[in-house]
């Protein structure tokens, strides 16, 4: 069996490169799991732009394990004021077309109610980076702000790392048993590690410019995160067409606006962009304070190999994509919910350290899906500008070809109906709930039963809930001893392994309790209909097992091993599931 890493003269178990939401993620976990953590950030606080800012199901369910779930919800924007996304000529100008986002159609909201206990919002990357970094802090973490690494090296041991005080230029050591760049898109772990990335870096040039200006009056009848605006240059650089997306309902603003990457940069001083800002909004006299202009590129690259050796990366490190479908934080919270409990089972002697090859295995498959979702949504403007004939037009053009979609003939309704399909298309883009719920991990931490999942509606619009090996548990609402609905999700995690059955199958729960003595594992049974009861239905119309059969589940809510039917006893069922653990853990027998 395996066992725990010594202290020896590591300073901590594991230090994390990076505060942003993988990182502070990564060391929020690993504190609330009992590993030693340190973070280092280069800055002298958290993020100064509301970079990212959609957060999806997943993410918050992620948070809902951390006890983080309701920090967010009131820091966060509600999805009643995200949905009623707007395409326009400008924001006071003529609409094209809307589009019911985030789930929020009436079509969709039913679809998402039924996937997951929690709720989407939209919360910038400035409240989020303080939420979790303050918990991590609070659970054990150690947060270094001011920190520069400057270099690293690992050997059979551990990882050592030479960090730079900022403010004074002192350097140190810091010796570590695992490292994680969480450094964003410039990651210097991912350079050093040499980690193959595939794509094209600076596809095109962007800006973002945060604003304050209070627009209420144009858009609280119509409340949405963001306003697409069509305006002569809207389709060069940038990330499909011009973007009024709002940071806090209805003062606080970003703006997103391209150029050509391949002529020298623009000088995005106040002056400009408040012009840029006055221009998309439409209103030339419009009181507007700039708060920060800068300019970025929109990339498409992938790592194909996220760690080597002792060093793993996570994030924007090795998914590097445009905002595009909201992807980016909330990818990056998950890279580090997959790495994190694999970490601590290593650190603890439960799991063998071939587990933590799992983590490429079953990760950089989604850093591909992810970029390339991402950019093709980015591209899936076009359509809109070609059903209206004004690729490279300017603002006469533009209205004419308006003028024209309006018209009572049968070009106009031609018109029309293009437009209305190349809106339509977005919704791969804005209400891609399978792109967001279906990522299936394939790697030996995972072992299949065989079983083919079935395939009837559309994978990246839809979710498909399914107990299969590889997928994650599918929520179901149960009702506990005090009469209060909970999910099946809240009876997982919490950095433990969990064996999930029914009344019949209570030999499953026993085995569970009996192995976690034996194997000194964090692991525990769920009975349903006896720790919480399946009042709807909904499990049993979800499980795709008998109530006598069994789910491990791992800490990460994945489903690692399904046994479709029961034991013949306790010690079958102790044996199963002894096997099962040995494999997904990788422990020598």
């Amino acid at each position: 069996m395996s066992t725990p890493e010594t202290t020896g003269n590591h300073d901590t178990d594991v230090l994390v490169i990076g505060s942003g939401p993988a990182g502070g993620t990564a060391a929020l976990l690993l504190a609330t799991y009992g590993v030693r953590t340190q973070l280092v950030t280069k800055y002298g606080w958290l993020a100064d732009t509301p970079r990212a800012h959609i957060t999806n199901q997943r993410a918050m369910e992620v948070f809902r394990d951390l006890g983080i779930e309701q920090d967010a919800l009131e820091k966060g924007t509600p999805g009643h004021l995200m949905g009623d996304t707007v395409f326009a000529t400008s924001l006071l100008g003529d609409e094209i077309g809307r589009i019911r986002t985030w789930g929020t159609g009436d079509d969709s909201r039913t679809e998402y109610a039924a996937q997951s206990p929690c709720a989407m919002i939209d919360l910038p990357q400035t409240y989020l980076e303080p939420i979790l970094l303050a918990r991590a802090a609070e659970r054990g973490a150690v947060v270094r702000l001011n920190t520069e690494l400057i270099d690293f090296e690992q050997d059979e041991d551990g990882v050592t790392a030479r960090l730079r005080d900022r403010p004074s230029g002192t350097e140190s050591t810091v010796r570590a048993r695992y490292l994680i760049g969480a450094d964003g898109g410039r990651s210097i772990v991912a350079d050093r590690l040499g980690l193959p990335l595939e794509g094209q870096m600076g596809k095109a040039g962007s800006m973002n410019i945060v604003f304050r200006a209070d627009l209420a009056q144009y858009v609280a009848h119509r409340p949405s995160v963001l306003y697409w605006i069509m305006r002569p240059g809207a389709d060069v650089g940038g990330i499909g067409m011009g973007l009024l997306r709002m940071v806090r309902p209805w003062n606080e603003w970003l703006i997103v606006w391209g150029y050509d990457i391949d002529k020298p940069p623009p000088e995005v001083t106040d002056e400009a962009a408040a012009a840029i800002v006055r221009d998309l909004v439409g209103d030339d006299e419009l009181e507007v304070r700039i708060d920060s202009a800068s300019l970025w590129t929109v990339n498409h690259a992938y790592a194909t190999r996220l760690h080597a050796g002792r060093v793993f990366c996570a994030g924007d490190a090795v998914h590097r994509h445009p905002p595009s479908n909201g992807l980016g934080s909330n990818t990056s919270v998950q890279d580090s919910y997959n790495l994190a409990w694999k970490l601590a089972a290593v650190v603890k002697g439960q799991a063998g350290s071939a587990l933590l090859d799992t983590y490429t295995d079953e990760r950089a498959p989604i850093a591909r899906q992810i970029v390339e979702r991402a950019n093709l949504s980015r591209d899936q403007f076009l359509p809109l500008f070609e059903a209206l004939g004004v690729v490279g037009g300017d603002a006469e053009g533009i209205a004419k070809a308006l003028h024209a979609a309006r018209q009572p003939d049968a070009d106009g309704a031609e018109q029309r109906r293009a437009v209305r399909e190349a809106i339509e298309l977005k919704n791969y883009e804005f209400n891609a709930h399978g792109v967001e719920h279906n990522q299936r991990y394939e790697s030996a931490a995972v072992i299949p039963d065989g079983t083919v999942e079935t395939v009837s509606r559309d994978g990246e619009l839809f979710g498909r809930p399914t107990s299969r090996p590889g997928a994650k548990l599918p929520h179901a609402w149960l009702v506990d001893h005090k009469g209060a609905r909970v999910s099946t999700l809240d009876l997982v995690g919490k950095g433990a392994f969990t064996v999930v059955t029914g009344l019949a199958g209570t030999p499953w729960a026993d085995a569970a309790d009996a192995l976690a003595r034996e194997l000194g594992l964090d692991l525990h049974g769920v009975v349903i209909d006896r720790d919480a009861h399946d009042a709807y239905g909904e499990w049993s119309r979800r499980a795709e097992i008998g109530e006598e059969g069994a789910l491990l589940v791992r800490p990460d809510g994945y489903v690692a091993w399904r046994r479709p039917s029961g034991a013949a006893d306790l010690t079958e069922a102790t044996r199963l599931l002894r096997e099962a653990l040995t494999t997904v853990l990788h422990r020598t027998a």
